[in-house]
């Protein structure tokens, strides 16, 4: 099973279990009684708290996807450079040893996007997905926070609108 059709078992999962939590809710509420009342309205909660999370994820991917199309139109994917066993699993120096060229690129321009993007992949291949998902959001923050000049090069704050 892909990710993203994982993803989306899950996500109609979700959506599932709060239909059932808002029914319970309403049906707790409805008894009348202080007990059932405060147990509804925490029912009200729970799918609130779900598709909170869901929509943060669903932007995480969008978010993530889109500055992956923007550095592959520039050119600037990370090669995959990693030595892998007969299996096909990634060497495990190998991942290492482009983790440290990536984090040494970040730490030189932490203002680039780009650099962090990078450095989210060197650790995701490294197997540190929490770091590689911190990274990412770095990276997409960064993105949010600045454009590239195309004809220069340089990077600047986006132009706000008054409107």
């Amino acid at each position: 099973m892909t990710s993203r059709t994982g993803f989306f078992v899950l996500s109609a999962v979700l959506a599932l279990v709060a239909l059932i939590c808002v029914g319970e809710g309403v049906q707790l509420v409805a008894t009348g009684k202080p007990l059932g009342i405060g147990l509804g309205l925490c029912a009200f909660v729970i799918p609130v708290v779900g598709l909170w999370f869901l929509r943060q994820t669903v932007r995480f991917g969008r978010d993530s996807e889109r500055l992956a199309r923007e550095l592959e139109a520039e050119g600037g994917l990370p090669v995959d450079e990693l030595e892998r066993t007969d299996a096909g699993r990634i060497d495990r120096a190998s991942a290492d040893a482009v983790f440290a060229r990536r984090k040494a690129e970040a730490e030189a321009a932490p203002g680039d996007w780009r650099a962090f993007f990078r450095l989210a992949v060197a650790y995701a291949d490294a197997g540190d997905v929490p770091r590689a998902r911190k990274a990412m959001q770095h990276a997409i923050r960064l993105h949010r926070g600045t454009t590239t000049d195309t004809t220069t090069g340089t990077m600047s704050k986006p132009a706000r609108s008054n409107a």
